[in-house]
């Protein structure tokens, strides 16, 4: 695994209405599909192994329903081409575009894909989903590909929580994965919950998931290490071939519009401006801070008892980026560090002068 790219595909639009969802949380739910600058192809070529520098992880997900964006089955099958592994986040009711997906990829290729399927009890069961969601699961295993079912520890779905076990595991051999649920409606973001922290752990640690511990110990926890997102990873927008470094930090570039231009990769090391890692289960199980020990990707998320990882992927999903790059000297760390301190602070005084002249005028 030489790189890891989470891709957003700005489609906001979806056919749940979860409580918890983080859109709705910050009212961006218009109900419209992206509109994409490229083609499947074109992505595809993009994103070769040869300007990612080999094989790498790529990980799709809508801001809303995944699945409902037309183009998607185009541009899975044009990244999985090009010899990388795909993860595609969905709710699992979008059995058209499952059946799409199984029926159009080849055998050989869906062995690459793996499936989030986040687990929407109460929605599902209202809009009748249920059903069709289990079904899809047991269909993208029978195609071969991986999966992991995942579910949102909120307070509506504590009294169903014996209940949730129960029809996870008699449909998928195991009890969902559980992740934390953030509240981002507040400057600094906190636990989605009216219990004590205490109690909400309890309930979550119910599940006995790798998932939810080790988002648990990772949530607002200041991250102080050289981070070598930028380099061995970075954030797609997969409408516009916008690339940064980290969630809108680091170096912003166009990688879809001139195929020819070497994609720019340099670690933002200790300038991390975040408050913690928003999304550690991703980037840090996937070792994107090599001086931090942790579980794999695979680890997290697989549950052998239900067998949701083929030998393939699981082989995969266990590797961490640095057994495909190497880390930087003291000196280089220390130039990159230096680099992004300035150019931050660069920034913040910019920012500064802006929201002064504003109120000036």
């Amino acid at each position: 695994m030489k790189r890891f790219l989470e891709c957003l595909i700005p489609i906001t639009a979806c056919n749940l209405k979860c409580s918890y969802c983080y859109i709705i949380q910050e009212n961006r739910r218009t109900s419209k599909q992206a509109e994409f600058q490229y083609s499947p192809k074109h992505i595809g070529k993009a994103l070769s192994a040869e300007r990612l520098g080999g094989t790498s992880y790529i990980s799709i997900c809508g801001s809303g329903e995944t699945l409902l964006q037309k183009e998607i089955t185009g541009i899975i099958y044009n990244i999985l081409e090009q010899g990388h592994y795909v993860n595609v986040t969905t709710n699992g009711t979008i059995t058209q575009r499952h059946q799409e997906i199984i029926n159009t990829i080849p055998n050989n290729l869906l062995k690459k894909l793996h499936f989030a399927f986040s687990f929407h009890y109460l929605e599902l069961i209202k809009t009748n989903n249920l059903d069709v969601f289990f079904n899809n699961v047991r269909q993208v295993k029978e195609a071969g590909c991986s999966f992991i079912v995942q579910i949102n520890l909120c307070d509506e779905y504590m009294p169903h929580w014996d209940e949730i076990k129960r029809i996870v595991k008699e449909h998928t051999g195991a009890f969902p994965q559980v992740a934390l649920t953030r509240d981002e409606t507040k400057q600094e973001y906190e636990i989605l919950t009216n219990k004590t922290q205490e109690e909400y752990f309890k309930i979550g640690k119910e599940m006995d998931s790798p998932l939810f511990e080790f988002t648990s110990k990772n949530f607002k926890v200041k991250r102080r290490e050289f981070c070598y997102a930028g380099d061995w990873s970075g954030k797609l927008n997969l409408a516009t071939g916008i690339l940064t470094s980290c969630y809108g930090y680091g170096i912003t570039q166009n990688i879809f519009e001139d195929l020819s231009t070497p994609i720019k990769f340099e670690p933002i090391g200790k300038n991390c401006p975040f408050a913690f890692c928003f999304n550690s289960s991703h980037f840090m199980s996937l070792g994107i801070i090599p001086s931090i020990n942790t579980p794999t990707y695979a680890e997290l998320r697989d549950r052998e008892d239900g067998s949701w990882y083929s030998p393939d992927m699981k082989t995969f999903l266990s590797q961490k980026l640095r057994d495909e790059n190497i880390e930087y000297s003291k000196n280089q760390q220390l130039y990159f560090n230096s680099k992004y301190y300035v150019l931050n602070n660069i920034k913040k005084l910019k920012n500064k002068a802006s929201r002064l002249y504003n109120r000036l005028k």
